[in-house]
């Protein structure tokens, strides 16, 4: 695929990258696990997209790109695969005589994809100045798009199951990875992606003979095992002969995208007017997020134009790391969340009853999220495997996912010549009510909202002042945290 082109993006160099072990004085190596049996968390994800997402950064030092920096990245990227060694490896099934299978990750050290291209054309103004996202441009900034978990260990050979894509800007990098999912959650990407930039920061560019083997500051991963329930077997058997069985494609909606930021002072401003519109009949505080999103779902129940009795619902996912005894707090590389979801109710009724009483809702989804609701599912799910179908997922118009965390370290990623001035995901799993959370690019407390909804409710949505009241325009924004 060298010199392929794709909206302006030209294929320099395609690698596969081996883990390089860390050094003993890093405190860091430990013994290699030679197969990873996957969870209901994991395999539950098998059937959906790789997670995509990618950081924008400011123009390398001058004589720094090109062949050098690709080069330089290659080698960091194998030193942050030596503590993240399972991926590297490749998703295998096992066809038993019982007309089941199994999944697993085998710890092959085959490597990880590396590419390198080039989108001259393409300035950074025109990914990050402007709320909507030029969809079509950043896909081409990401390996393995609509690729599904299982399509990795059913195609031959097997796809690596990490990728990364440097792609040279006219003035900027956009650093974009996919992992497949039934391999690792959010956090476990982002842990990746802090260690990447961490390891390239420390070294400098092309400093490729003296890497500064320090103690890093980015927390390096927990032994590389799954927790399973005491009741579970290991390895879970999926009813089904063939792992391709369980594989649904569907037709991906036409939807648009658009990026949205909230000042730190905006977040306040919500969080403060719904707490003041519960007080006295809430026992609970309501959060800023919780704020943000409830906000965000009234908006885009008046941008879908839908009628007051119309149901409507909101589904976030929430994290089990430190929530269930067993899995750790940090450290934990696979995938640990679930769905939580709203009692019903109306989109006339989160109009009519406020900001407050729709945040509260939010609020007591995830309060109603405890260790026995988890044991329970996971439980349920060895009996009877169900999977994630995108199909399934999308809302058809009613209702809101949201994944992600304005928790994870997107802005902290600096490979040594400058912080990021925007993250974009890929195209995988974009669906019409889809709106992936992130924190912002200004410190103590934005938040910004990448929202999948189809164009014509997206038009209103952005011609809604109530809405558009809390969002900060792009050209603010970029100037805050953008190297100079």
């Amino acid at each position: 695929m060298e010199g392929a082109r794709d909206h302006g993006v030209r294929i320099l160099s395609r690698r596969m990258v081996r883990p390089t072990p860390p050094t003993a004085a890093t405190g860091d190596h430990q013994p290699p696990i030679e197969e990873i049996h996957l969870t209901p968390w994991d395999l539950r994800l098998v059937t959906v997209d790789y997670v995509q997402k990618g950081i924008l950064l400011p123009q390398p030092p001058a004589g720094a790109g090109g062949a050098p920096l690709a080069d330089a990245l290659a080698s960091s990227f194998a030193r942050a695969l030596g503590r993240f060694y399972p991926f590297a490896g490749r998703l295998a099934t096992d066809e038993r005589a019982d007309g089941t299978v199994t999944v697993s990750l085998r710890c092959t050290g085959d490597g990880a994809e590396f590419v390198h291209a080039a989108a001259p054309g393409v300035s950074v103004a025109d990914i990050a100045a402007s709320f909507y996202v030029p969809s079509a441009v950043v896909s081409s900034f990401f390996q393995l798009n609509e690729v599904l978990g299982a399509d990795a260990a059913v195609e031959e050979p097997p796809l690596p199951v990490l990728s990364a894509q440097v792609t040279e800007l006219a003035d900027g990098v956009f650093v974009g990875v996919s992992l497949n999912h039934s391999v690792g959650d959010g956090t476990a990407f982002w842990q990746f992606f802090n260690t990447w930039s961490e390891i390239h920061r420390r070294r400098g560019i092309g400093d490729d003979d003296h890497l500064q083997e320090a103690k890093l500051t980015t927390p390096a991963p927990a032994a590389p095992w799954r927790w399973f329930l005491e009741s579970s077997p290991v390895p879970i058997p999926l009813p089904f002969r063939k792992l391709q069985h369980v594989v649904r494609r569907f037709d991906r909606p036409t939807v648009q995208e658009c990026f949205f930021t909230f000042s730190a002072a905006s977040v306040t401003k919500l969080k403060a007017r719904a707490n003041a519109e519960i007080a006295g009949t809430a026992t609970s505080t309501i959060s800023s997020l919780q704020a943000v999103l409830a906000h965000l779902w009234r908006a885009v129940c008046r941008a879908r134009r839908l009628e007051p009795e119309q149901a409507t619902s909101y589904s976030i996912l929430v994290g089990c790391r430190g929530r269930v005894r067993g899995v750790p707090a940090a450290g934990y590389i696979g995938n640990a969340v679930m769905f939580a979801g709203t009692e019903p109710t109306t989109a006339g009724e989160v109009e009519a009853k406020g900001l407050g009483w729709t945040a509260w809702l939010l609020n007591r989804a995830v309060a109603s999220f405890d260790e026995a609701r988890v044991r329970e599912s996971l439980e349920r799910w060895a009996r009877a495997p169900d999977f994630a179908y995108a199909g399934s997922l999308s809302s058809r118009g009613t209702a809101l996912l949201t994944g992600s965390s304005p928790r994870f370290d997107v802005f902290g990623n600096d490979f040594g010549w400058g912080k990021p001035v925007a993250v974009r995901s890929g195209p995988g799993n974009k669906l019409d009510g889809k709106a992936t959370m992130f924190e912002g690019p200004e410190k103590g407390g934005s938040m910004s909202l990448e929202v999948c909804i189809a164009p014509d409710a997206l038009a209103r949505l952005l011609a809604d002042a109530e809405f558009m009241d809390a969002v900060t325009k792009p050209a603010e924004y970029m100037t805050l945290e953008c190297p100079k």
